[in-house]
């Protein structure tokens, strides 16, 4: 964390053909005044997330203390989402760098906070299915 240039290298929306990328950087108010964002995960933000977390929450944060108790919990599950991190290599030697993982919203949730402090995860990115938000009901 201690060598981030620009906070905004955080924040960034992307797609593939099977998939959207959000930089965990993003709160969920610059993710809906953001015109590139999809209009349907709009609509899920403000209809069904509204209640569960507030606008100036960002992703990392959300994704990180999320619970499996949550209504936002099964939103997230149902998009298929999945949660790029960094964390350390060894956790007993931590000088020994960062390496990359990528976490189903399941298993990253089944981890505990201190679990997740002692591993050093930092919440990178959000990842959800496009085919899943097309089929998303609540």
């Amino acid at each position: 964390m201690n060598n981030i240039v620009n906070e905004n290298d955080f924040k960034y929306y992307m797609q593939d053909i099977e998939r959207y990328y959000f930089g965990a950087r993003y709160s969920y108010s610059e993710l809906l005044n953001n015109e590139m964002v999809p209009f349907k995960y709009k609509t899920i933000i403000t209809k069904y997330l509204k209640g569960e977390v507030d606008y100036e929450t960002t992703l990392e944060s959300h994704l990180y203390y999320m619970n499996t108790e949550g209504f936002d919990y099964r939103i997230y599950k149902q998009l298929r989402s999945r949660v790029r991190t960094s964390m350390y290599k060894d956790p007993e030697k931590r000088e020994k760098g960062f390496k990359e993982k990528v976490y189903t919203i399941e298993q990253l949730v089944k981890l505990d906070k201190e679990e997740k402090e002692k591993l050093g995860i930092i919440v990178r990115e959000l990842i959800f299915s496009k085919l899943a938000l097309f089929g998303f009901s609540a």
